[in-house]
């Protein structure tokens, strides 16, 4: 979805049109703050779908829900008011947001360390937050 987001809209084809309107249906078909979507294998949503990370990778968290929303011209959608607030919640006191979920260790480099103040999620989240009215 994310990646469709990024298509100019007069360059979509009806068939990545399609994509993104299904895409979109099912994540503002529950509130994207709880993200309990259904999934068959439980009852409940990922825990790590509610901490923010960076980079991105098998696990997507609500903040990359939201950039794709946000991207796809749903910032003022009132839908995704609960998830602001599930955002700037997450805000620190000098307006930065932590790592919260990381691949250190995983990758060739570690990006910065868990739980502190983060450059990367702090940016996604402003990204967000920009497109909201």
């Amino acid at each position: 979805m994310l990646a469709l987001s990024k298509i100019p809209e007069s360059q979509r084809t009806d068939s990545v049109q399609r994509a993104i309107d299904v895409g979109t249906e099912f994540l503002l078909s529950t509130d994207p703050s709880l993200a309990d979507y259904p999934m068959g294998y439980s009852d409940k949503p990922n825990r790590s779908g509610f901490k923010f990370g960076y980079p991105i990778g098998y696990v997507t968290d609500v903040l990359q829900n939201m950039e794709t929303l946000t991207a796809l011209g749903f910032g003022g959608d009132e839908r995704l008011l609960p998830a602001a607030d599930l955002l700037l919640d997450k805000q620190d006191e000098l307006g930065r947001w932590s790592l919260e979920y990381t691949y250190n260790g995983k990758t060739w480099v570690d990006i910065e360390k868990k739980k502190e103040p983060s450059k990367w999620v702090t940016l996604r989240a402003l990204r967000v937050l920009s497109h909201f009215n």
